[in-house]
């Protein structure tokens, strides 16, 4: 019986064991649970503080990228500021070299290029008619490591009576034909892979600008001007010069319209002073077209000749008339680079000394000067400057243009 007591107790203590060891069992999983629970809340808790920290952080990281896009100048503007800068670190003799864009002497050229500052070259027959490839790339290279500012390297490449490097086989095998000759025989798509064929030649060498096209109406065979123009009227003459200078953009080559306000039929102001009695009107329904034409397309610059119009400037020859400068400003809206004609040419140099030449056609409106006489003309021009003569707001103005053609044709980047 005893033992059976026993038994009994034991049996029952055995019994509430498991009971107990549940009652832990469950109260361990609840507060595991309980645990659990709480460390997931807080950590979904950290994670969203996460998510949120991430997302402000990204979203303050696409505000400042937004910021900094929107504040920083477009191209353009960039493109001027550095003009600016580079202008606020000339010296007034740099800024007057830059103005002129002469002939290669035929001595001294580096000399030259660093005494005088120049901003630019022309390349004429004697300059590259004993030339090999390399050489004239060689000597052109010469002439940009010499300058402190790039130099601007221009050649007449009209093509036909006027070009320059490709009259020499060693340099181009077939020489440039004439705009009248390409467009008779295979119209604008002609024209366009004439230009596209000089731009190549031309940039392989080192050269920004051929110094075309040729923008003058002339019908007459016997004029002058005829041969290097299309020979057409000014309709099909604008639809040529707004081809040449959107292909020449495309390609990254210096565009000059010329011969600003157009020869017409005219005689050679080369070896005389020629008189262009046409009423303005006449020149606004005819010659202006192919110029205006040529604006409206882009065009870098334009080249003004040494004709006296009467119906706009009586007294003076186009490239040193300060109306012919405004009437091209103003009525056809040009704001690129104006340069004149050469001015060693009779129909200029009969009507005023060198000296004053340069200094009267800056003053006239021109930013570039294209001289064989700027040993003269430079010193003549600085003193006017000290003297009053040539305002500096002018002259800074007219150097904005030239570095500003010389940047967009990527003289800066080279």
């Amino acid at each position: 019986m005893g033992l059976k007591k026993k038994s009994g107790i034991k049996e029952q203590s055995m019994k509430k064991k498991p009971i107990a060891a549940w009652i832990l069992l469950g109260f361990t999983l609840f507060f595991g649970l309980l645990a659990g629970g709480i460390w997931l809340l807080m950590d979904q808790s950290a994670k969203q503080t996460v998510m949120n920290s991430t997302t402000q952080e990204t979203k303050h990281t696409k505000d400042t990228a937004t910021v900094s896009s929107t504040s920083q100048p477009a191209k353009e503007d960039v493109s001027k500021q550095t003009v600016d800068e580079l202008l606020s670190q000339m010296s007034l003799a740099e800024k007057v070299g830059q103005l002129f864009f002469v002939r290669v002497p035929e001595t001294n050229q580096i000399a030259d290029i660093q005494e005088y500052h120049l901003g630019g070259y022309v390349l004429f027959g004697r300059d590259v008619d004993k030339e090999s490839i390399e050489g004239l790339k060689g000597k052109i290279r010469s002439y940009q490591a010499a300058s402190s500012i790039p130099l601007l390297i221009g050649s007449d490449e009209e093509g036909g009576a006027v070009t320059r490097i490709s009259r020499n086989t060693n340099l181009v095998k077939t020489p440039f034909e004439s705009p009248q000759t390409i467009y008779q025989e295979s119209g604008l798509a002609g024209i366009v892979a004439d230009t596209q064929r000089k731009s190549k030649i031309l940039k392989a060498f080192g050269i920004q600008t051929g110094l075309f096209p040729v923008a003058d109406v002339a019908t007459d065979p016997q004029a002058f001007i005829y041969d290097r123009t299309l020979g057409m009227d000014a309709q099909t003459t604008s639809e040529y010069v707004k081809t040449v200078v959107q292909t020449l953009k495309e390609e990254h080559v210096g565009s000059t319209l010329k011969h600003f306000p157009g020869y017409g039929n005219n005689r050679d102001s080369h070896v005389e002073i020629v008189t262009d009695t046409r009423s303005l009107e006449e020149l606004r329904q005819s010659d202006f077209l192919p110029f205006k034409a040529g604006i409206e397309a882009g065009a870098d610059s334009v080249l003004v000749n040494h004709n006296i119009v009467t119906s706009i400037d009586a007294t003076q020859p186009a490239s040193i008339s300060p109306a012919v400068h405004r009437l091209l400003r103003q009525e056809l809206g040009f704001q690129g680079v104006i340069m004149t004609d050469d001015m060693d040419m009779a129909g200029l140099a009969d009507f005023i000394s060198q000296e004053e030449a340069g200094l009267k056609a800056l003053q006239a409106g021109n930013d570039l000067v294209m001289s064989s006489s700027y040993a003269t003309q430079i010193p003549y021009v600085i003193q006017a400057v000290k003297a009053g003569q040539y305002s500096e707001s002018e002259l800074n103005q007219a150097v904005k243009r030239v570095l500003a053609w010389k940047q967009a044709l990527g003289l800066f980047a080279q």
